[in-house]
């Protein structure tokens, strides 16, 4: 990959709304070098999606996201694959990493409630052939996602005391 893809890829990363004459400014490149590189990346499936980071505590809509770690049997000839395929297509499902360590998978769900999300892990991943165990994690609290910083940090502003 070249140069400026990468470069690109960078400035999209840190906000995806920077438009074609803006990413031309930052990079001293035409605008037409900007929308073919993007054009690329986009045919080649390096660029999947755009997206917004929200900070969900400060919306007023209830959602709880859990973190499950998932022991798995990989399927001969398929390895992981034929599983996670099979975990990622449930609409719950937001993310699925293959791990190294202490599980194979780490699935993100999305709910409403707790309930939402336990039902999920029992009733419908539990159960799937090669699962052979789960342990879900509820995120209490995100302080930083994306390399966005969620919390508004208060400087300390006390006068320092030393003896």
């Amino acid at each position: 990959m070249n140069e400026l893809k990468l470069k690109v890829l960078e400035l999209l990363k840190e906000d995806s709304r920077r438009s074609v004459p803006q990413l031309a400014t930052l990079l001293d490149v035409t605008e037409e070098q900007v929308r073919r590189a993007v054009a690329e990346l986009e045919d080649e499936k390096v660029i999947v999606k755009y997206s917004t980071v929200v900070n969900w505590s400060k919306v007023d809509e209830e959602k709880v996201i859990a973190l499950i770690e998932v022991q798995i049997t990989p399927e001969r000839g398929r390895g992981f694959d034929a599983i996670a395929e099979r975990i990622y297509l449930y609409p719950e499902v937001k993310s699925v990493y293959l791990m190294s360590g202490a599980y194979d998978l780490l699935v993100e769900v999305e709910g409403k409630n707790l309930k939402e999300v336990a039902s999920f892990v029992s009733n419908k991943l539990s159960p799937l052939d090669r699962v052979l165990s789960t342990k879900t994690n509820f995120i209490l609290k995100k302080y930083k996602q994306d390399g966005t910083i969620f919390e508004d940090r208060q400087d300390d502003h006390r006068m320092i005391v030393s003896p």
